[in-house]
């Protein structure tokens, strides 16, 4: 399903632009909006439109869950968009790519999401699998799930040509480098700049073999700081 374009004669912008390819159909990019309204309201309208096109939306034969990837490079604002998301699609799980990924291996995990989470939820089995492990000596965790209506999948590389057959609808958070680094330095600290320099170093080199934000149904600028 493609979600219905805004109207194109309004006084202020529109929340999205539309931007056409011969490839792509209509991809969905939120652009800077001007509406006089409150950041909470513009949020919710584009959460509430997400719901909707994820949920008149059709799973891939085979699938009865409807699987959401919310993709992007470190520090975009995945992990917090997909809390947002979740509540609105019900308290949908989240499934998070850093659960498989390290720092030593940021994105060749993906073999074991297929066979201890995508796999299963296709199966309608239940899904259970133990987190990787970030720092020494720290407890590892398991994660355990029922496959229901709505799963996401959220994290770098969520939405790889790997997991497409899984995916019901695809989102790309974009946000610049110096936005993304930032983030991720208050996060874990000065000390780790060189590591996340590395991450991102892989990370690029992701968006350009597989372009994702060009196959996404949607594309959102995650540095206007609407939700983060």
């Amino acid at each position: 399903m493609k979600v219905a374009l805004p109207p194109r004669t309004v006084k202020h912008a529109a929340i999205f632009q539309w931007a056409r390819s011969p490839q792509l159909g209509r991809l969905g990019i939120l652009t800077p909006f001007r509406h006089p309204q409150s950041r909470a309201d513009e949020l919710a309208a584009l959460l509430a439109k997400i719901a909707t096109a994820v949920g008149a939306r059709q799973p891939p034969k085979g699938m009865a869950t409807r699987i959401v990837a919310i993709d992007g490079l470190g520090g975009a604002g995945k992990s917090s968009f997909a809390e947002r998301l979740s509540i609105t699609l019900g308290g949908a799980d989240i499934i998070h790519t850093d659960d498989f990924a390290s720092w030593e291996n940021p994105v060749d995990w993906w073999p074991q999401l297929i066979e201890r989470v995508l796999e299963p939820v296709a199966r309608r089995e239940m899904v259970r699998f133990q987190r990787s492990q970030w720092e020494a000596g720290k407890d590892r965790g398991w994660v355990e799930l029922r496959p229901d209506e709505f799963l996401i999948v959220e994290g770098v590389t969520a939405a790889r040509e790997a997991f497409a057959p899984y995916l019901t609808y695809a989102i790309w958070i974009d946000a610049r480098e110096e936005v993304r680094l930032r983030r991720g330095l208050d996060r874990d600290g000065e000390a780790a700049r060189d590591q996340w320099e590395l991450w991102m170093a892989d990370e690029a080199r992701y968006r350009s073999r597989e372009r994702p934000d060009e196959r996404a149904d949607l594309v959102i600028e995650g540095d206007r700081d609407l939700w983060t």
